[in-house]
């Protein structure tokens, strides 16, 4: 099974501590997993190797993600790509390519942003399966 973690910072391991849903926690600690740190590493590797069987998305991917002031109304929100860029690159890819979506889940820490992916992954799987 071909595992793809998209994450800045952490490696699989550090989600088994409670980022996600205690049944998987034994899927991030078998160690098989391919690591990507940014967007462009995301859709590189896809491009290179294919879809993967499974994803686990985190959504900031950059320390400009961490540090804005989402309660100012500004445009200096960054230009980094999220996870969420990620996830969307990915429904696109699969539409065009007439794929299935990868089985995924949504480690992040950032509520809005995990939501947003989520929320985004599962209208794409709705529309592939029509």
């Amino acid at each position: 099974m071909k595992k793809l973690f998209l994450d800045d910072i952490r490696i699989p391991k550090d989600c088994a501590n409670g980022l996600v849903p205690t049944h998987l926690n034994k899927m991030y600690w078998d160690g098989d997993w391919d690591i990507v740190r940014s967007y462009n590493e995301f859709v590189d590797w896809i491009n290179t190797n294919g879809l993967p069987d499974f994803i686990s998305f985190d959504h900031d991917l950059a320390d400009v993600h961490y540090t804005m002031d989402f309660s100012k109304n500004s445009d200096n929100q960054g230009t980094e790509k999220t996870g969420y860029d990620c996830a969307k690159w990915l429904g696109n890819y699969c539409i065009d390519n007439q794929n299935n979506l990868p089985n995924y889940i949504v480690h992040s820490q950032n509520p809005v942003g995990k939501l947003n992916i989520q929320g985004y992954l599962d209208n794409v799987r709705k529309f592939l399966n029509k």
